[in-house]
């Protein structure tokens, strides 16, 4: 069953080209949800002439669905060569529509009832109900005006003088984005605009490129720009040289003959945006006018509907928005800091916004300084008073009118609107723009102070893990990487660290790094010519602008000589670096120090390129950092510090080398159990006593460290000493001995294998063993066969009165002695231990081998028994006698 209702004589066409549709809950949020689709979608056709009507319609009757009848709404949008359909469908057949034959007779438009159908009745050209046995539809037609092809919107004629100024020809570049974000078309305009050629970008993610303003804790934005039906804004895009253009873009999404969704990107120049802005549909508010019941609200009436929900997206409309209704050249919109001591920049149309974003002015009266911030102010020609409104200085503007935001009397913000010729304007536009700062000051201060909690929310998770990550490490170097690679590019484009040694010493570039790689030697270069910041003390950030200026300079000097103005390459002296370089570091530098201990250990130095400031949450954030990174850079230091120390002393305590025994094959493996130690509780030494005999020994302190390695240098270093004094095996022992023993609480524990070798004529060994108290050597012999080489006696640092004695044996060519610490024969895995036996069978399996892949074999197999890293310090002295060749 159906009711349609007729409305014009016009026969239009009916055939369907295009159709969106989307259900919305039975909850009073849906009939927002619902007029930002239907607006969305009739937008994204093309169809504005009729996106009002559509809009109040729709709202209408979804209220009645998801209100009234308190069911889901199915809303369906058709679109025809020259109309659009709307159908909204509850799930509430029973409750049927009264039927009334005019609008006339339809009862007061102000009842709960029923006032749908009075707004289809005046509003559509057709309209209609239809009922099902599961849902009731009511649906309504609008038709598109007749219109000469092409003619879309149109503004009055106006004289030469006061048309949209454009630099040459004015270039669009068209960009296709596919559904992933990349770029999958780049035209010749787009070439020209930003200076990379359609392979350069092709295939790369349109964020690689687009200069949206991005925080910790805040989204891209750019992403989600790229989803809507169709878009329009300010943004940036970065050039092949680095710089900043600002554009005006118009996204539309579109979808090809696959059903595959993409958004096409046009582009001009900022100051070129009359090419592609939407007009507004409506005038401005008047000042004084009242809301009438039922009417628009006025915040609504001047932002737009609906309102953008992020900061940057509602300040940006609004200068739009003013610049629009003063008919202004330029607008501009600051925002106060908690002291209201300073102004910063936070959005501005007409105006270098990418030289100015986020830079700061006093708000006090004086040169350079904003003294017209807290009351409404008309300057009638800014030649008079050129400081007035630092802001524009240098931009052309002649005429300005500014007012303040406030919120319960509070100085919030500054919103002015400026224009190219003086005598402008008067305190009538000053009252205009007055109320409408009224209008938008608090949404504004809601936005900033939700901005702020994300910013917190943000900054702090990005301490939290900048702690753990800087804390995870104690090595000098990865702390400078990390230091900087937690602040590019989420704080700053390029970020140098300077290191101080001491007091006495000068700063040090220790690391440079670039959100663009190509551009780190560069920046590298410049900095190493540019005298390093003062190291001061005092906290907080202070701007640096030598890099800037020699950047600028070393431009400058470059653009001349390539046009033959400046002197030769080779005998001009100055800071090498690219035009790139210099748009890298042009925009503002500030310096931290880094403050360890009461004491100025570096600088962390931070850029943004070509005239660009940081905003003060993100310099805050930075200053947080660079306390927790000085202390974790002063820690590694002295890390770095004492492990060199202690391994300075420690490769002292090793023999410097293994000399060469004519006619003995000599390998030694050694693992000091610990991080950071080279030499522990085990030792080894082999050493010439006197002519063709040699002393060697392997040893075993108690414990592992620092205290076992001091008895370690003691025992090597007597050992020596009392051999070359001529004293046999058995008296070096014991007066090693007694020397241990000397050590009172100091002294440790020792087993001790020691030997004096004499290589013979015949190629044969003769050897001379004392083994107190350590593992018995092994002797492998040619045929397999492995066996004890010596028999064990007391250990040393125990008794004070030894009977030790020596044994006397010959290694016969091919034969290989094999000497190790406990370390390897206790190796253990769970209830499982390597063991003499263990070892023994190892070593039979090394029959032929050299003494250092006996060594190796060995080893290998000590790691591979277990697991776990060894916990025990682990020697391997392998002395082999080769074959003799006949």
């Amino acid at each position: 069953m159906g009711l349609q209702i007729p409305g014009g004589q016009r026969t239009r066409s009916s055939v369907i080209t295009a159709r969106a549709a989307a259900t919305f809950e039975p909850v009073g949020r849906s009939v927002a949800t619902a007029r930002s689709f239907v607006r969305d979608t009739l937008q994204g056709w093309g169809f504005s002439d009729v996106v009002d009507d559509a809009v109040v319609l729709t709202s209408e009757l979804v209220t009645n669905a998801v209100v009234h009848a308190g069911t889901a709404a199915d809303v369906q949008c058709l679109r025809t060569d020259d109309a659009v359909r709307i159908e909204v469908s509850d799930h509430y057949p029973e409750r049927e529509i009264p039927l009334q034959s005019s609008p006339a007779t339809m009862g007061s438009p102000d009842r709960e009832g029923g006032r749908g159908l009075q707004l289809c009745a005046a509003l559509a050209t057709r309209w209609g109900v239809d009922y099902t046995p599961t849902h009731k539809q009511v649906w309504f037609q609008l038709d598109l005006p007749d219109r000469p092809v092409g003619t879309r919107a149109a503004g009055p004629s106006l004289a030469p003088e006061l048309l949209p100024l454009t630099d040459g020809r004015v270039r669009v570049a068209v960009v296709q984005i596919d559904r992933t974000g990349a770029i999958s078309a780049w035209n010749e305009d787009a070439e020209e605009l930003f200076g990379y050629v359609a392979e350069q970008v092709v295939g790369k993610p349109l964020t690689d490129f687009a200069a949206w303003p991005h925080t910790p804790g805040t989204s891209t934005g750019i992403a989600d720009a790229l989803q809507l039906s169709r878009w329009e804004g300010s943004y940036g895009i970065r050039d092949a040289d680095g710089r900043v253009t600002p554009v005006y873009a118009s996204h539309l999404r579109v979808r090809d003959t696959d059903g595959e969704p993409s958004t096409v990107c046009l582009l001009v120049r900022d100051d070129e945006r009359a090419v592609l802005q939407t007009p507004l549909r409506g005038p401005a508010p008047e000042p004084g006018v009242l809301s009438e019941p039922g009417a628009p609200d006025s915040f609504e009436v001047f932002i737009g509907s609906p309102p953008p929900d992020d900061l940057d997206g509602l300040l940006q409309r609004t200068v739009e928005r003013a610049r629009d209704m003063l008919d202004g050249d330029a607008a501009f919109l600051l925002l106060a800091t908690d002291d209201e001591t300073e102004l910063e920049v936070r959005a501005s149309t007409g105006l270098p916004s990418a030289r100015q974003r986020f830079a700061r002015v006093p708000v006090e009266a004086g040169t350079g300084r904003y003294g017209s911030a807290r009351m409404p102010a008309v300057h009638e020609d800014l030649t008079a008073v050129p400081d007035a409104v630092p802001l524009l200085k240098g931009t052309g503007m002649r005429s300005v009118v500014t007012v303040p935001l406030k919120v319960e009397g509070r100085l919030t913000g500054s919103l002015g609107v400026a224009a190219e010729i003086p005598d402008r304007y008067s305190n009538e536009e000053a009252l205009r723009l007055q109320f409408a700062a009224d209008r938008i000051a608090l949404a504004v201060e809601s936005a900033r102070i939700s901005e702020l909690e994300r910013l917190r929310r943000g900054s702090l998770s990005f301490l939290v893990e900048a702690s753990d990550l800087l804390a995870g490490t104690l090595d000098r170097d990865q702390t400078l990487a990390l230091m900087a690679q937690m602040t590019v590019p989420t704080l700053a484009t390029w970020c140098a660290v300077y290191t101080i040694a001491d007091q006495s010493s000068e700063p040090d570039l220790s690391y440079v790094l670039h959100e663009d790689e190509e551009r780190i030697d560069g920046l590298k270069a410049l900095l190493k010519k540019v005298s390093p910041p003062e190291p001061v003390p005092t906290p907080g950030a202070r701007v640096w602008t030598a890099p800037s200026e020699a950047a600028h300079q070393s431009a400058l000097r470059t653009s001349m000589r390539s046009l033959g103005l400046g002197e030769p390459m080779s005998t001009t002296a100055g800071i090498g670096t690219s035009l790139s370089t210099a748009s890298a570091v042009g925009g503002e530098t500030v310096v931290l120090p880094l403050v360890a201990r009461n004491r100025v250990i570096g600088m962390l130095t931070l850029g943004k390129p070509s005239d660009e400031h940081f905003r003060q949450e993100i310099l805050e954030l930075a200053e947080d950092l660079s306390r927790r990174a000085a202390l974790a850079l002063d820690n590694a230091r002295l890390y770095s510090e004492r492990t060199a120390i202690s391994q300075s002393l420690q490769r002292s305590l090793l023999p410097p080398g293994l000399p060469q025994v004519p006619g003995v094959e000599v390998d030694v493996i050694y693992r000091a159990a610990g991080e950071g130690n080279e030499v522990g509780g085990d030792f080894y030494d082999l050493f010439p006593i006197r002519d063709g005999a040699y002393g060697f020994a392997i040893g075993d302190v108690c414990g592992t460290g620092p205290e076992a390695a001091a008895v370690t240098g003691l025992a090597r270093h007597a050992l020596r000493l009392l051999a070359r004094e001529g004293f046999g095996g058995p008296a070096v022992l014991e007066r090693l001995n007694a020397a241990i023993l000397d050590e009172g609480a100091r002294s440790r524990f020792l087993t001790l294998l020691y030997g004096e070798l004499w290589p013979q004529d015949d190629g044969s060994a003769i050897l001379k063993i004392v083994c107190a108290g350590h593992p018995l050597p092994l002797r492998l012999r040619q045929d397999g066969t492995v066996e004890p080489y010596a028999e064990p006696q007391p250990l040393l640092g125990v008794m004070d009165d030894l009977e030790l004695y020596e044994q006397t044996a010959t290694l016969e060519p091919g034969d290989v002695l094999l000497c190790v610490t406990d370390g390897v024969t206790e190796r253990r895995e769970g209830t499982r231990m390597l063991g003499d036996d263990g070892l023994a069978d190892v070593l039979t399996t090394c029959t032929g081998l050299t003494a250092g892949a006996v060594a190796a074999r060995i080893m290998r197999a000590v790691e591979r028994f277990a697991t776990d890293a060894p916990s025990d310090d682990m020697a391997i002295l392998a002395m082999r006698v080769p074959e003799r060749q006949d």
